[in-house]
């Protein structure tokens, strides 16, 4: 069974992130936590990104308001979701790790354009994408499944997004997570290769950006 990485999007949420972060350290698994910026401006969210990061866990930008992808928006619009994001991370993405919104999950030229890009490259940011979304969001009760259909018929390493959105579907997580470990899965904190088309602002070699980026600004 190959490898699965772990990453919970678009909390924190109080009635949520506890408890994922319970049932990783119940595990002892590590993870990445991409938050919504504007979350991270209400105390109580702010200081469930501090523990999970003081639990061992990475924390990314995933930009400051989750709307309309980056692609699809202006150039210094697209810019300002990163950086007012990681203005209120402050301190908090010591790995430089980001990952844009995808609309459900999909990836495409939607994701970035041209001036978030170069940005992410200036300022030498890792870009994290995904290959399995079991869609919890949307499925509280079906995303299990899906889940472990994805790392069962996975021929390469798994980097899945979760979200520690709704606690109902995140009461399913320690089930899923025990019956991956019964059939053999190695959990990792380690992004797979395949899904990082820049790592510290450099090209991975062979990635072609244009799947991710929009060649021109949106106006």
């Amino acid at each position: 069974m190959q490898p699965v990485c772990l990453t919970f999007d678009n909390g924190p949420e109080p009635e949520a992130t506890p408890l994922v972060l319970e049932v990783l350290a119940r595990r002892g698994i590590q993870a990445s936590f991409f938050p919504i910026g504007t979350k991270l401006r209400d105390p109580a969210r702010r200081a469930l990104a501090e523990r999970a990061l003081a639990e061992g866990h990475r924390i990314g930008n995933h930009t400051l308001h989750h709307g309309t992808p980056l692609g699809l928006r202006p150039a210094g619009e697209a810019v300002a979701e990163i950086t007012g994001a990681e203005a209120l991370l402050d301190g908090l993405n010591a790995h430089r790790l980001f990952r844009p919104n995808g609309g459900g999950g999909r990836i495409g030229p939607h994701l970035l354009n041209r001036a978030a890009l170069d940005h992410l490259a200036t300022e030498a940011y890792s870009l994290v994408l995904w290959n399995a979304v079991p869609r919890d969001w949307d499925d509280a009760e079906g995303w299990p499944d899906r889940a472990l259909a994805a790392v069962r018929q996975a021929h390469s390493p798994v980097l899945m997004v979760l979200h520690d959105l709704l606690p109902g579907a995140m009461a399913h997580l320690d089930r899923v997570l025990g019956q991956l470990a019964e059939e053999g899965a190695r959990f990792t904190p380690d992004f797979p290769a395949a899904c990082l088309p820049l790592v510290a602002g450099r090209p991975a070699p062979g990635y072609e950006l244009t799947k991710i980026c929009q060649e021109e600004n949106a106006t």
